[in-house]
């Protein structure tokens, strides 16, 4: 068996920086997506000034 002649699997960079670009975006987009997820997990906590009977539990019994 001669392994010397395996092919390489990994992609080659041609030396014009697709592969680094590529790798950049990606990055980019997972913290801005990241950023994103953050805005809506504290917009969606309820807010601590509340007004009139906002949440407030009341006894109706008569």
């Amino acid at each position: 068996m001669n392994i010397t002649n395996t092919p390489n699997f990994a992609p080659t960079n041609n030396g014009n920086g697709t592969h680094l670009e590529a790798a950049v975006k990606a990055k980019e987009l997972a913290e801005d997506k990241g950023e994103m997820a953050l805005q809506l997990i504290e917009n969606a906590a309820p807010s601590n000034n509340l007004v009139g009977n906002v949440g407030h539990n009341i006894n109706i019994k008569a």
